[in-house]
């Protein structure tokens, strides 16, 4: 993959992360990261050469993300400050997580030679990237062992499942 693609991609989910995180915050504009992350999905499909599997990688990544923050707010462990929701989270959550899915897709393969790293650093930087939205603004974390005990093990098993099964089996395709 060339560098441009990776730079864009990777471009493109951080000026999303950006437009929902600030959008909701500082600009009181919450849908300015919807509007955000739709473009940059639909240039990403767009110019993707295999639609189909993207998609499919994408959802399976997606979906227990999103379905995992929504249990971690229903149960109190932590919320997000949202004017719009949708179910339990921000609406902006749906097309970050899609967006944070596109990396699996076209970035974060290389971690399939080096399983351990990836593993520790989803396992870490998962947490930590959610830890962050604190001072920010975005999240409040209501109990704070819960939280990183919670997260840890998330990370860690999408990071195994992402490694273990849906690169298998998207390899053999």
């Amino acid at each position: 993959m060339s560098k441009t693609k990776i730079f864009l991609i990777l471009s493109g989910y951080q000026i999303t992360w950006l437009a929902c995180i600030f959008g909701e915050v500082r600009f009181l504009e919450p849908m300015l990261g919807v509007y955000t992350g739709l473009i940059f999905l639909i240039f990403y499909f767009y110019f993707n050469r295999n639609r189909s599997k993207s998609f499919k990688i994408i959802l399976l990544i997606a979906v227990p993300g999103y379905t995992f923050d929504s249990l971690m707010v229903y149960f109190e462990i932590y919320r997000f400050e949202s004017q719009f929701q949708f179910g339990f989270l921000p609406i902006w959550m749906i097309v970050l997580w899609f967006a944070f899915a596109t990396l699996f897709d076209q970035i974060l393969f290389f971690f399939q030679r080096h399983k351990i790293i990836g593993i520790f650093a989803s396992s870490l930087m998962g947490p930590l990237t959610y830890y962050l939205g604190v001072p920010i603004g975005v999240v409040i974390i209501n109990n704070m062992q819960f939280f990183f005990i919670f997260m840890i093990i998330f990370w860690f098993f999408l990071m195994v499942y992402y490694l273990q099964i849906i690169l298998k089996f998207y390899s053999e395709v």
